[in-house]
Order: C-alpha cells, then structure tokens, then sequence
C-alpha cells in the first residue's frame, strides 16, 4: 500500500460550510452545510435539479464553489494538497465510461495505472465485485450490471478513504444489490466514508447511517431516517383486522385521537406520533381480539415528499 493510501482518514473526511454556486441567475447550491464523520453511509436525495449533481462535482474538484468551505479527505479542495488527496478518493458516476475492447482486467489495470493504485489489488477486486469469472471478456460483452461491477471496482483502487458513489445500483438485480450493501458496509467498517445518491428511496431507508434532503440548492431535512420521522412528525399508521363489528369497535375507541379509514377487510388509523400511546391505550380492551395489529412508520418516501415537494 502506498503512503497516501496508509495516511490516517481524518474524523469528518467530507466537510461543507456556506456552500454556493450559481450558473448565472440559477442558485444551483444555495448555502449547503454538511459533515460526514468517518466511516458513515451517507445519502444524498433529491429530485432532479435539486444541486445533488452540482454538490457531487464540486466534493469532486470538477466544479469550483463560488464560496464556502469544502474539505474532502482532510484537505482543502482545489488546495494545495488536493492534488495528492484525490488518490484517497473513489467516484462511481453515473454514466461510467468504458473502452469496449478491453477485458475487464485489462480495464482495472488502465484505471490502477490512471490512479497510482497497485496492480495486486486487481484480481481481489475482480473477485470482490463478482468478475472473476469473466475478467477476460471484452467489456462489450458485459451487461448493464457487470459494467456497474466493474465500475464499483475501479472506484476502490487505492483502498480509498471517501467514496462518492452517484445511483450505483442501476442495473444489478435484487441480489446483486443486497451484496452490494454488504459489500459498503464492510467498507464502511473499515471506516471508509460514502456518499450515495439514489433515486430508489426504498433501496436507501434501511442502509444509510444518515441522509440529507436537497431541494432548491438547499439542505432542507439531514439526520438518520428514524431521527428525521420524530423531527417531521408524521403520521403513524395502524393497521387492524377482525370482523366488521370488532373494526367498528376500534374505530369508535379510536375517537378523535386519528383519523379512521375503513377498509374492507381492515381498518386503518392515522395517528399523530404524540398521542400512540394513547391510541394503543384505547385500543387495549380490544387487543385480545383482533386478528393482527400492524404499527407503519413514515417511509423515506413520505418524509422525502413531507419537506421537498
């Protein structure tokens, strides 16, 4: 391992403070403040337009910030020490582009030569994200998914300790996506940091440590999904079964502490996060009665759409 690869990450290796940057009367990153401590998964959401792209180039050194404060693996970017820093970073884009000709050793190779990375680390690589068996196809023959492999392997040359990793999953099949948030969170407790952007927000809700909303250039919610369900204070959802009469029973105990929608087969109740106990509560009498009792929180859908609609 090289000296830049052994350098100690530092705690908070993604640091942003009064972040902007405007494309002429467009307010792209509008003041954005952020802090990733080392060793976090990290999500970025919002919808098209909101600065995810802008955020991501100007973390990367591919876009200068107009002003505010960017640290990247413990150094200024665009700084004097940027240059060597950059080999402590791994970036997935998007639309990852790749020489149709070259096997997929052959491609890893051209990138370790790119980074500075060791040759050595290839093969593991190659095993890692599951291409052993076809490191020696061309990458023309390679489907959606196994380009998507591929990239995620040149992105961990170096043994990098940010990873910015722009919707890494388009392609893979609901396997490869599991193994795939395996494989982050090991790395994640070796303590490399990542950034994710994804649109498939069921795919983010129980995998990331924390995330942060965008929206208009703006940071408008962050913290862990359960922490942003108490701090937006969305509804809760219970959902009863039993025979029609029972259900007409909840629903009258239910009174005026939710909101009652009677199903045919079910009932459903939409209660304020304050008052659950006491729905439970009045529903105790009940309990011993009831086919099923199921308590749905707030999905990271609905908090997405609670503060960025």
């Amino acid at each position: 391992m090289d000296a830049a690869s052994s350098t100690v990450p530092p705690a908070e290796p993604i640091v942003l403070a009064g972040v902007r940057k405007a494309f002429g009367p467009l307010q792209a990153v509008a003041g954005v403040d952020l802090r990733v401590p080392r060793g976090e998964l990290f999500g970025l959401i919002g919808h098209n337009g909101a600065g995810k792209s802008t955020l991501f180039r100007i973390m990367l050194g591919l876009t200068d910030a107009d002003s505010g404060r960017v640290e990247v693996a413990g150094v200024a970017v665009g700084g004097p020490q940027w240059r060597e820093a950059r080999r402590r970073i791994g970036y997935l884009p998007e639309q990852l582009a790749l020489y149709e000709s070259l096997s997929g050793r052959e491609t890893l190779a051209f990138f370790a030569k790119l980074k500075g990375a060791p040759r050595a680390q290839i093969e593991q690589l190659l095993e890692l994200v599951g291409l052993g068996h076809a490191a020696e196809r061309a990458v023309r023959t390679y489907s959606k998914g196994m380009r998507q492999r591929l990239g995620l392997a040149q992105a961990l040359l170096g043994d990098p300790q940010v990873l910015f990793l722009d919707e890494p999953t388009n392609g893979l099949d609901p396997q490869a996506i599991k193994e795939f948030y395996e494989l982050l969170g090991a790395l994640g407790a070796r303590g490399t940091t990542i950034l994710i952007t994804s649109h498939i927000l069921a795919e983010l809700q129980q995998r990331v440590d924390r995330l942060a909303i965008l929206a208009n250039g703006k940071v408008v919610a962050q913290g862990s999904v359960q922490a942003l369900r108490e701090q937006l204070a969305l509804p809760l959802t219970l959902t009863l079964r039993g025979t029609p009469e029972l259900l007409q029973a909840a629903r009258e105990a239910a009174g005026d502490c939710a909101r009652a929608l009677l199903l045919p087969e079910a009932l459903q109740l939409h209660c304020e996060r304050h008052r659950k106990m006491e729905l439970l509560a009045r529903l105790a009498p009940l309990a011993g009665r009831l086919a099923d009792l199921e308590i749905t929180e707030p999905s990271l859908e609905d908090l997405y759409f609670g503060v960025a609609a």
